[in-house]
């Protein structure tokens, strides 16, 4: 091709932050910061988290979940314990999270491992989820094979009878919490010499350090 004709990519700069220091010897304080400037600057979805969890093999999945708590400890999530990513965490705890506040031009990477949280905690959760997503969650047999929707809404007619007044949680279902071991502050930069900053767990702290863009 003509060296003349040759087309630059249209492609939008990064310029809406900077990232030049650790802010913060915890991670988990800059990441909440950073979740409530998501918030505050109405970012889509900004509990919206891509998870990530892999076979005992090194095979991995990957699906959008919600976080529905930020404690102390880590990310809570709920989810069928028997569906697909429920069964890998089983067998393999380490999984992924990746955070992408685009408003922010932001994104965070966690690592860490999984166990289930405090029955209790999931049974108030699940008490105040509306009621159709409660019956889903005894219809939906999540990640296997069914014929067709009306297989589906019939398993869900049928729950509907069987719960008229109250739903209790199925034992199946509940919270998980994804404990880190380490972070990925990822801030968009000019020029695409974006600001990575790195935590990771060392005993009882926390090493930092800066990565390449």
């Amino acid at each position: 091709m003509d060296q003349a004709n040759k087309k630059k990519v249209d492609r939008a700069d990064f310029l809406k932050g900077k990232l030049e220091e650790v802010a913060h010897a915890d991670p988990m304080k800059l990441f909440s910061v950073w979740y409530q400037e998501a918030i505050e600057k109405s970012c889509a979805d900004p509990h919206a988290v891509v998870l990530t969890t892999a076979t005992t093999d090194g095979k991995p999945s990957s699906r959008i979940v919600y976080m529905r708590d930020l404690l102390e400890e880590g990310v809570i999530i709920y989810t069928n314990y028997t569906s697909r990513k429920g069964i890998e965490i089983t067998k393999n705890p380490n999984v992924a999270l990746l955070f992408y506040w685009d408003c922010c031009e932001r994104q965070v990477r966690i690592e860490g491992q999984v166990e289930k949280i405090n029955p209790l905690i999931s049974d108030d959760y699940f008490a105040a989820r509306p009621r159709i997503s409660q019956i889903g969650a005894w219809a939906s047999e999540q990640s296997t094979v069914i014929p067709d929707r009306a297989s589906l809404e019939e398993r869900v007619a049928f729950y509907e009878k069987k719960f008229p007044n109250e739903v209790p949680r199925p034992p199946h279902w509940g919270g998980l919490i994804v404990e880190p071991n380490y972070f990925e502050f990822w801030q968009g930069r000019l020029g695409r010499l974006h600001d990575r900053i790195c935590y990771e767990k060392s005993a009882d702290d926390w090493a930092t350090y800066r990565i390449a863009p």
